[in-house]
């Protein structure tokens, strides 16, 4: 099921939601629920398992913090455990949540705690032995807690995934599995994510779903609202490396990002790039912990102002002021050119995203455009015009015509001729004896 437009959304003050946390809405100056909030809340108070995608600063957090702690309110406990379990990526949203739990629950004589890493194992083992109701947890460190036997989710009611995407992005999917295999398998699961199109999302909402409820508050379209997307045609890898650095040496921007298909040509592009002068860092998925630290912390600080990355090392890849996006090659399909271009154009910002492509990837092109429903705006930069002005014919898809025949001819290897001597050609068709072997003396 998909929400609809509500046309005469609810003042909080309408919510069937218990005093104390009126109280605290109050005091946090919030009137008027937002979309997710109009949304999620009464199905989410029923007790339903929820599939929702949502945008980072869309008010989910209060989307799913009131009914959770609405529901605990109405059902006091004297069990031992945790009761209500949220997971996020990383530390920083932890912390961000942490700190809308202890306002939203001001009121309420609710017990909320903090498990993330970097701080120190023991304290947090006493947060979670000292009963808390509510816990936000990053799954690395919280699986480090369940390891050593500190945790007891046998009585969860509710287990709250937020970020989902970018959580499994991040190569949390064993530990949220692990996790949630260790809950109560009766609790209620809501489960928050920036796209339902991340094939990761779909999977992980069909192991620990319930009979859920959809909510689709955020297209892919509406998505990208703010990101100018551009196609920039080259005739071939020479081409796109001039047109690269053109476009790094004359356009305007803060911070750029630059996609690669493979860890090689990603390294490949250090050292001719910075012999322009540009101040270029390289990200891939095969460096060490410290030394991908250390380039982040370099493009961070604007030290180094352009990136070029895999989609490996990219994923979860969360830095401000990146305002272009450069895809030197075509991603391999919709959802990769979805996590690309998404690290521009994030909280309102304005954005660019350039795809370079050349005739072998037009079709892979329009098969995105397809995918995200949306045309590109072309554009031609005159200094580097090439000789390729796309395919001659195009299908209604989009698609060259042709295109596939001319790739399998270029594709297609001669035949390697085999020279057959004169004695074997008598001899086709003719059994072959073995020589019989001299007899072994005894």
């Amino acid at each position: 099921m998909h929400a609809n437009t509500i046309e005469n959304p609810p003042a909080f003050a309408q919510l069937a939601l218990d005093k104390a946390l009126q109280d605290a809405i109050a005091k946090m100056g919030f009137s008027q629920p937002t979309p997710v909030q109009q949304h999620a809340i009464t199905p989410a108070l029923a007790g339903k398992d929820l599939l929702v995608s949502a945008e980072t600063g869309s008010g989910k957090t209060a989307a799913f913090l009131l009914p959770t702690f609405q529901n605990l309110l109405n059902k006091p406990t004297s069990l031992f455990g945790t009761r209500a379990l949220i997971l996020t990526p990383t530390r920083e949203l932890a912390s961000q949540i942490y700190q809308q739990c202890l306002q939203l629950a001001e009121f309420t004589g609710l017990k909320i705690g903090l498990i993330t890493g970097g701080e120190d194992f023991k304290q947090q083992q006493g947060v979670l032995r000292r009963n808390a109701d509510v816990i936000i947890a990053t799954p690395g460190r919280l699986q480090e807690q369940i390891r050593q036997q500190s945790s007891d989710f046998t009585h969860l009611e509710v287990l709250i995934l937020d970020e989902a995407d970018r959580m499994l992005d991040m190569g949390f999917s064993d530990d949220v599995l692990a996790i949630a295999a260790r809950c109560n398998p009766d609790r209620q699961t809501l489960l928050f994510s920036a796209t339902l199109t991340h094939y990761g999302v779909i999977k992980i909402a069909d192991r620990i779903l319930k009979q859920h409820q959809v909510i689709a508050l955020n297209t892919l379209h509406d998505g990208h609202s703010n990101i100018e997307q551009q196609i920039v045609l080259a005739d071939d890898d020479d081409h796109k490396q001039r047109l690269l650095a053109w476009l790094l040496l004359n356009d305007t921007y803060d911070k750029a990002l630059v996609f690669t298909n493979t860890r090689n040509k990603a390294i490949g592009l250090e050292n001719p790039l910075r012999n322009q002068g540009l101040r270029v860092g390289v990200l891939h998925g095969e460096m060490e912990h410290y030394e991908r630290k250390r380039v982040m912390n370099l493009f961070r600080d604007g030290i180094v102002n352009i990136l070029v990355s895999t989609d490996l090392a990219a994923r979860g890849l969360d830095v401000k002021g990146i305002n272009l996006v450069v895809n030197l090659d075509v991603p391999r399909n919709g959802i990769d050119y979805i996590h690309r271009i998404g690290r521009t154009g994030r909280a309102d910002e304005q954005g660019v995203a350039i795809a370079l492509v050349k005739s072998t990837e037009w079709n892979l092109m329009s098969g995105i455009q397809r995918f995200l429903k949306q045309a590109f705006t072309p554009r031609t930069i005159k200094e580097l015009q090439g000789s390729y002005t796309g395919p001659k014919k195009v299908k209604s898809s989009g698609k060259a015509v042709g295109a596939k025949k001319k790739k399998d001819e270029e594709t297609k290897k001669p035949a390697v001729k085999v020279k057959i001597r004169h004695r074997d050609k008598k001899n086709i068709g003719k059994r072959r004896v073995p020589s019989a072997k001299p007899d072994t003396p005894a």
